[in-house]
């Protein structure tokens, strides 16, 4: 019990440091507001068309299985380190290989949805 109690105490002093940090930085900032700040920025170049654009979709796409496959090799990564000192060397492979085949049966269902080409 005590444990939960030296947790909670420091989740209260850093969520308070955070809330005066907050309050501070709000009231003491100035304030002078132009016309000029309130225009859009991109890059040090004039702004030429409306800020709204839709991306293509395969962008999305793309990206999320990139983010699915990095996270795949950060999960195999500790597993191939530490399989050997193990006493069932044969579950971990066996863990391993079910992980990569429903990985690999999700890119193949990708690939058939036409999600890997880029029209």
């Amino acid at each position: 019990m005590s444990t939960l109690i030296v947790i909670g105490v420091f989740t209260f002093v850093a969520i308070l440091i955070v809330g005066v940090t907050l309050a501070l930085s709000h009231a003491v900032a100035p304030r002078m507001p132009t016309p000029v700040k309130g225009e859009t920025y991109e890059c040090g170049a004039e702004v030429f068309s409306d800020a709204w654009r839709q991306q293509n979709l395969h962008i999305y796409i793309f990206a999320l299985l990139f983010v699915v496959f990095d996270v795949e090799l950060a999960l195999l990564a500790p597993v191939a380190l530490v399989a050997k000192s193990l006493n069932a060397p044969w579950l971990v492979f066996t863990e391993v290989a079910l992980f990569i085949a429903i990985l690999g049966a999700g890119l193949l269902y990708a690939w058939r949805r036409g999600a890997l080409t880029w029209e």
